[in-house]
């Protein structure tokens, strides 16, 4: 709070006094006193006067600055009446008591929609899990009687999984840390899990798979990692150029290990490439017909923040690389070392 803010609050409080000095200083006039103790009077409710606001200012400024800085250290701020002190002042016992009414009706209507995302999040992954069952089936049969459409059936039930898993992973990006198991893992490992989950994909469009140097260790959840390896194939992939290679190449940097995903697909324009990871951006690729979701970089950039991975990307004439940066790893495979 301001001085001038303050005094302008109180200017008919001020004004109020001024008249009432006035009138005192003639009826005082009137009844024969001497200009000389009129003045005196008058000085001395002066003084009073503004050391009282001088002191009210200072105390009233005090306790203000004291709440914003209370509101400033609070995540919600609606709960700003459940940790401030009870006023004394009548009219400031007033405003508590409305912002009481206002943080008690807005904490309920916060639970409550809380209440809500739980359960339709829970019902989403209720029912990912059992439509994965039919598709498994569905795989099996195909599995069974190889023939053409059975592999055009296979690449579609390959999709599918693809677009369930999204959804179901999606709804969990919240709660990354309730369900991930952090452990040693060889990253040739999780890059041959992601390959396979995506062979008829692979398959059917002719991509050239590349391992270079992958057999490096690093301490993540191979389940997350996997599935945002699954986001950057299916990209690859759904903006590919004649002869598509995709290649895998881990090394070491001075903070850990990176893995580069990299393609020879069509590029991401550079006045477009600081917004791929925004939710729903698709950019000029996506509105090509490639039915862009705009959610897929979206969800790895989430998940990479929750699981302490750095993630990057690179564009260019010749393709695109999405780097992860594994950080901290106490364990790194220098080049030199792989052959003994």
């Amino acid at each position: 709070m301001r001085g001038t803010d303050y005094f302008k609050d109180r200017l008919p409080l001020l004004m109020l006094q001024a008249f009432a000095m006035i009138l005192l200083a003639l009826f005082l006039l009137a009844v024969g006193n001497e200009g000389s103790t009129i003045g005196i009077i008058l000085v001395c409710w002066l003084l009073l006067l503004t050391g009282w606001l001088f002191v009210d200012f200072r105390l009233r400024k005090k306790k203000l600055d004291q709440l914003l800085a209370l509101a400033e250290g609070l995540e919600e701020k609606y709960l700003i009446a459940e940790v401030a002190g009870k006023p004394h002042r009548a009219d400031d016992r007033v405003y508590y008591r409305l912002l009481s009414m206002a943080g008690k009706s807005m904490l309920e209507q916060v639970s409550a929609v809380k209440r809500e995302r739980r359960e339709y999040r829970e019902y989403i992954e209720q029912w990912i899990h059992e439509i994965k069952t039919p598709l498994t089936a569905l795989k099996l049969l195909c599995d069974n009687n190889k023939s053409e459409i059975t592999r055009t059936m296979l690449l579609e039930l390959e999709r599918l999984n693809h677009f369930a898993g999204q959804a179901l992973y999606y709804a969990r990006s919240e709660t990354v840390e309730k369900d991930y198991l952090i452990k040693e893992t060889l990253l040739s490992d999780i890059v041959h899990q992601a390959v396979s989950d995506n062979k008829q994909l692979l398959l059917s469009n002719g991509v050239q798979i590349h391992l270079e140097d992958c057999e490096h260790t690093v301490f993540t959840d191979e389940k997350w990692v996997t599935f945002i390896l699954n986001q950057l194939i299916g990209n690859a992939v759904r903006y590919r150029q004649e002869n598509p290679v995709l290649i895998f190449r881990a090394f070491c940097t001075d903070d850990g290990i990176s893995l580069s995903i990299e393609d020879n697909g069509i590029g991401i324009p550079a006045d477009e490439l600081p917004r791929i990871f925004e939710k729903g951006f698709t950019g000029t690729n996506g509105r090509l017909g490639k039915s862009s979701t705009g959610l897929g970089l979206y969800l790895c950039r989430r998940l990479c923040g929750k699981l302490g991975i750095g993630i990057s990307a690179a564009s260019g004439v010749g393709g695109t690389a999405i780097t992860l940066s594994f950080i901290c790893n106490h364990f790194c495979r220098m080049p030199e070392e792989n052959g003994t």
